[in-house]
């Protein structure tokens, strides 16, 4: 069982759902006023903002606070962010990769420093954990796109390189480099994609015991609370039996 996405649907359940979608929506705001800023502010003429739009979408954030964070991007007050990676290790010697957006590196370094550090882990240089993922993109369609077989056909056909499918989505994998001429040719027969983005894909996963798998849990949730920080990779792997205990 993959971790951190298992841990991320535990999370979800066991509440804080309103302080969850708030920080959720602050932080897809900031993604797409980054994007607005970065070319210009329709989504028709920028790829990147049109594709932060869409997951925000996917999340079901309303159009208002669309609007807004696109129009953010354009005041004279607008702050400029900087697209930071963190890389460390957490308990048990587990890979993490942090990714974040800030206007303060310093704050941002110094409080994800000390998260690692109160986990009994440590951050470590950029590229010394990086190695050991894939910068892969990621399609996610609903089931109701169509079923595995003709999803697989067309991610196929599309120049992708994997699908997986479970009981909540049909997630598809591709090249970093080719994300967008994936993503082109599966709207073609798919239709438009729930979210499209790159994620870090571990190239091995690290087992881990129940206890450690307590710790990883408090070291992400603890990171993914911090305003500046976009998104979280591990590389560490739980029982089903673990897992059922820790979702109970």
């Amino acid at each position: 069982m993959a971790g951190h996405s298992q841990f991320k649907n535990i999370m979800h359940r066991k509440g804080r759902q309103d302080a969850i979608r708030s920080k959720m929506f602050s932080k897809l705001a900031r993604e797409i006023t980054v994007a607005a800023k970065s070319g210009l502010p329709d989504p028709a003429a920028n790829s990147a903002l049109r594709l932060a739009i869409q997951n925000a979408k996917a999340q079901s954030m309303p159009k208002d606070n669309i609007d807004r964070a696109i129009k953010k991007a354009s005041g004279a007050d607008a702050e400029n962010y900087d697209a930071v990676r963190y890389e460390g290790y957490g308990p048990g010697g587990v890979a993490v990769i942090v990714e974040a957006l800030t206007d303060n590196r310093n704050r941002t370094a110094s409080s994800v420093r000390s998260t690692f550090s109160k986990a009994g882990g440590a951050l470590g240089e950029t590229g010394s954990v990086s190695f050991s993922f894939d910068h892969v993109g990621e399609i996610t369609y609903k089931l109701s796109a169509g079923d595995a077989d003709k999803v697989m056909e067309a991610a196929i056909e599309a120049g992708a390189d994997d699908v997986v499918t479970d009981e909540d989505a049909h997630v598809i994998t591709c090249a970093f480099e080719s994300l967008g001429e994936v993503t082109k040719a599966l709207e073609a027969s798919l239709g438009e994609a729930e979210t499209v983005k790159t994620v870090w894909k571990p190239q091995n996963t690290v087992p881990v015991d129940e206890e450690k798998a307590q710790s990883l849990m408090k070291l992400i949730d603890t990171l993914e609370d911090d305003d500046d920080v976009q998104n979280v990779y591990s590389n560490f792997e739980v029982s089903d039996e673990v897992m059922a205990r820790l979702s109970a």
